[in-house]
């Protein structure tokens, strides 16, 4: 790869510049000169905003393109000579979709395309400009919903629109326009462009292992899903904040006779404070436990107002709703009669819904709160303390809005996957798991009169990647698929707060599909609805995308259950590494910056790879023009800090240099380190003490971190952030900023002894409130970064590693495996392995008893999850619970770099309650450490086995009181 002079253009087509939701398709054919006159090969480099598909004569030859600053947008680099056709016609293709709204990935920008061919000698041999032709791809449906804040968009395609040959050199676009030539590469917003810094990320073709069960279903006969966030609040596409606000979204429930009805709500704990139907408020009849929430009602035949105050704090701020009547009756939304009816023509850019509101912006208030609003906002408190009737159409005409159909989706596939008013299953014919085995005979969906049929698929373990499927059916037949990530027998665990969901109406006789959307599943569920004959299923695929690792990293042992835990560490790690790490590859996406510093260290003894962690220490930074306390989450339309997340950000940038020895790179990041610690210094009050108002969390545990005033846990980190922060001054050559960062430390350090330790508890309380109340809470995270930063002078020190040994059955007890990092690094620091494995064996084994492929989010049942004791987790795969793949390598097979880029090796096992293990380890600068012992117990005899790079000094110890036989092999390097 290399850097290229642009020629090309941005280009876009007519109409909106950010339009919401637009797949928009381009084509340009264009000759390439004849084998001998073009130097060979040839490179095709391209970005767009905000993603895209690329094909090259009809083969799909990328995607991207990765995360970035708009400001800094990456490029990607593809080889395509061996597709081309020296002498002919050839044709390049590209999808390029759209967000219109900002995400956790993505900030909004506008709508754009730049690619640029050049030949091996560098003559350009097409780039965009205004010949290129355009289309948007009328296949799409731009009103699926809101997948979740993190995410942009589910999908609604139907192939009946849309002529899937187009990507091909025969297709006909002459009626497709010339496309908007908009300016030169480093235009606003894209004013530099940057070639990817990574590389291509894999496909991998995995197939589900069985057909779990088959049902007939029925589910609502009417659903919608309303954009309340973004109709509501105008603006609000334009960032991924909280909003907090006051207002109704109403809709007419229309009946062709008077019947008993469900109502279903199935968003995620947001949109829904209270109900009326006919001016009859029904909040109290709710059943059905959080977040879905269900009413029986009385339907009069014809119109029914159906009124719904969704004020609230929202991230994502959808409405979710379902209607089910029973049979015969039908039932719809429509658009309710209110005095300020538009024309025909106006109503076709509206929905079936009005707002009433928004009547002000809010302050984030707590359940109390709300009832307190009567002063500040007196038309809200009128219309919330009654039921909304068709004569408050009228009082309150001035306050009503239509809904425009854009923030209006008219088929929620969620909500239609996860209820079901019948289900009734059945035993899976022999026949139809050939829908899940290749190269057999399709396998033909059974066809139940009057019914949907649901098919459940099982992929072995968690994947992430596109879906694929290959179908014969009529046309006009819908497929609606739903991915989930766990269920047990009965259980199913549906992933409220996130659809990914597709829906695809087929074209007529056999036909093929890819999704261009990233989706993370272990479970896919295809529901065949309006059906006329049975579906054919060819194959059902998913294409595993990940930054390309080698499986360098092993581990076996003498304990199965260690093994198991290792492999299940492995899989989470690896399918959380997409362009950067992500937290999970289903509900998120989303690169956080603190998970990704653990994250960081378990790729390092399982792969090796140091691309994808500089990348992403690198993005940080870029946030600055949010916060100089630099983001959570990069790069991202919320703007969030916690302090926390920012602190493992230096504290992986020193980690990346002890890794690697990239002294420039320790440099570069001084630079930032200093500037972000500068600014969170202005935050020390006059006890000395870091105290600020933000989300100051550790872990998913009822530990007393509050929002506001004096947080221990991060005070404590950032007395190690500025300690590192010296020690990358000093590699940067900057002694004088150094000594400056060491005497902040030392200060808050004194700080922290004085204010935050309780004498009479023996411990360090978990904060100092705003208010000056000192925290009675005392929690085993507290004690373990005291211990974990050297915080604590030696007395108290060897008071709190008591703890840590034994905790303390009043100490709040950790919440999570991310917590349980920095335990078990506290636990290295004190020799303790063998308590280390036990809690491993301990928490980890709950895992692998219920069926865990991946590392959870959460330990089962903890805090978040009591409601409901079958959802063990919200997460089931997220790789900031990898902990057990570092942990293993670096204490149980021994293996720890002594110097920057593991220049010296340490290699001295600590066996615990084990008698052999095995395993491999990558060295950054190229091969791997091989090390196999054998622990005879009862003469504590060892044979240690051990082969290493010849470029490694290596010091090799066995275990305290244990003697034996030591076999190294030095491996020469190229």
């Amino acid at each position: 790869m290399k850097n290229i002079d642009w020629q090309a253009s941005w280009i876009w087509g007519e109409g909106e510049a950010s339009p919401r939701n637009e797949w928009r398709c381009f084509r340009k054919t264009f000759e390439v000169p004849p084998a001998n006159e073009s130097g060979g090969g040839a490179l095709l480099s391209i970005t767009a905003d905000s993603r895209y598909v690329l094909y090259v004569n009809g083969t799909r030859v990328g995607r991207g393109p990765v995360r970035s600053w708009p400001s800094e947008l990456a490029y990607d680099q593809h080889e395509i000579g061996h597709l081309l056709k020296p002498g002919q016609p050839n044709t390049i293709a590209v999808l390029v979709m759209h967000f219109g709204i900002s995400t956790f990935y993505y900030l909004r920008g506008r709508g754009g395309l730049i690619a640029q061919v050049q030949d091996g000698a560098g003559h350009v041999l097409a780039a965009t400009d205004a010949s290129w032709r355009n289309s948007v791809h009328l296949g799409h449906h731009p009103r699926s919903p809101r997948a979740s804040c993190q995410h942009a968009f589910a999908e609604y395609v139907d192939a009946r629109l849309w002529d899937a040959a187009w990507v091909s050199e025969s297709f006909d676009d002459t009626a497709w326009e010339a496309s908007l030539a908009m300016g030169a590469a480093g235009m606003e917003p894209w004013t530099t462009l940057k070639l990817r810094d990574i590389p291509l990320l894999t496909e991998e073709r995995i197939v589900p292992v069985r057909v779990e069960s088959l049902a007939k279903v029925k589910s609502f006969q009417a659903t919608a899903a309303v954009d309340v966030r973004n109709a509501l609040v105008k603006g609000s596409e334009n960032h991924a904040n909280r909003n907090a606000f006051l207002g109704f979204a109403l809709t007419s429930l229309y009946a062709d006779r008077a019947c008993k009805a469900t109502i279903g709500f199935v968003q995620s704990h947001e949109c829904l404070r209270s109900l009326s139907v006919n001016g009859r408020r029904l909040e109290e009849q709710f059943y059905g436990s959080k977040p879905e929430r269900y009413v029986d009602v009385e339907l009069l035949a014809g119109d029914n107002l159906l009124a719904i105050d969704v004020s609230g704090h929202i991230h994502t701020g959808k409405l979710q709703i379902g209607v089910y009547a029973d049979e015969p009756a039908n039932v719809s939304f429509r658009a309710p009669a209110w005095p300020g009816r538009l024309t025909t023509a106006e109503e076709g850019l509206l929905s079936d819904w009005l707002s009433i509101g928004p009547f002000d912006t809010v302050e984030l208030l707590d359940h109390q709160g709300w009832r307190e609003l009567n002063e500040e906002h007196p038309v809200y408190v009128a219309l919330r303390d009654k039921a909304i009737t068709l004569d408050d159409l009228v009082a309150y005409r001035q306050w009503i809005e239509p809904i425009a159909a854009a923030h209006v989706s008219e088929a929620d596939i969620f909500a239609l996957s996860v209820w079901r008013k019948e289900n009734v299953k059945y035993a899976v014919p022999a026949e139809l798991q050939n829908a899940v085995i290749p190269h057999r005979e399709p396998a033909e969906v059974p066809f139940f009169e009057g019914y949907d049929t649901e098919v459940l698929f099982d992929l072995g373990k968690e994947y992430s990647g596109y879906l694929q499927f290959e179908i014969e059916a009529e046309a006009g037949t819908v497929l609606d698929w739903y991915g989930f990530e766990y269920m047990s027998g009965q259980y199913r665990q549906d992933m409220f707060g996130l659809d990914h969901t597709l829906r695809y109406v087929a074209v007529d006789g056999r036909q093929r599909y890819e999704s261009p959307i990233r989706r993370g599943l272990r479970y896919l569920t295809l529901t065949v609805r309006g059906a006329a004959k049975p579906v054919k299923i060819h194959s059902v695929t998913m294409l595993q995308s990940n930054y390309p690792v080698a499986e360098v990293g092993s581990f076996t042992s003498s304990d199965a259950l260690l093994n198991d835990i290792w492999e299940i560490s492995r899989h989470t790690t690896k399918v959380c590494m997409e362009d950067t790490f992500v937290d999970c590859p289903a509900f998120e996406q989303v690169f956080w910056v603190g998970d990704s510093r653990n994250e960081a260290l378990v790729s390092n003894y399982l792969f090796g790879v140091q691309d994808i962690v500089k990348r992403c220490l690198k993005l940080v930074p870029g946030s600055k023009f949010q916060t100089p306390l630099f983001a959570d989450q990069v790069p991202s339309g919320w703007s969030s800090v916690i302090p926390n997340w920012t602190f493992f950000w230096a504290i992986a940038c020193a980690e990346y240099y002890e890794q690697t020895g990239d002294r420039d790179f320790a440099r570069e990041m001084y630079e930032h380190i200093q500037f972000t610690l500068a600014h969170y210094l202005t935050h020390i009050d006059d006890k000395g003490l870091f105290n600020i108002k933000g989300w100051n969390l550790l872990d998913w545990s009822p530990i007393d971190q509050p929002n506001d005033g004096v947080v221990t846990h991060q005070n404590m980190f950032l007395v190690h952030t500025l300690k590192t922060g010296a020690a990358m001054g000093r590699l940067a050559g900057d002694e004088a900023g150094a000594a400056e960062l060491e005497r902040a430390a030392d200060s808050l350090q004194e700080a922290i002894n004085r204010h935050l330790w309780s004498e009479e508890a023996r411990a360090y309380i978990d904060c100092i409130h705003a208010d000056g109340r000192r925290s009675t809470v005392i929690s085993m995270q507290t004690q373990v970064v005291a211990s974990l930063t050297g915080i604590a002078p030696s007395d108290r020190k060897a008071v709190i590693d008591t703890y840590l040994i034994a905790p303390p059955p009043n100490f709040v007890q950790i919440g999570s495996p991310f917590m349980s990092f920095f335990y078990y690094e506290a636990l290295a620091k004190l020799g303790e392995t063998g308590l280390m494995l036990q809690d491993i064996r301990r928490n980890y084994g709950q895992m692998i008893r219920h069926g865990a492929t991946t590392c959870w989010e959460q330990y089962p049942n903890f805090l978040e999850n009591r409601a409901n004791p079958d959802m063990l987790s919200r997460s089931h795969c997220h790789a900031w619970s990898a902990a057990p793949a570092y942990f293993l390598g670096r204490e149980v097979l021994g293996v720890r770099s002594l110097a920057p880029g593991w220049r010296k090796v340490e290699i001295a096992p600590i066996p615990g309650d084990l008698t052999w293990a095995k395993g491999s380890v990558p060295h950054p600068a190229g091969g791997r450490i091989d090390v196999a012992w054998t622990l005879d117990t009862a003469t504590q005899t060892m044979t240690l086995n051990v082969t290493y790079p010849a470029h490694t000094e290596v010091e090799i110890r066995l275990p305290d009181g244990v003697q034996g036989v030591v076999n190294e092999v030095k491996l020469a390097v190229l």
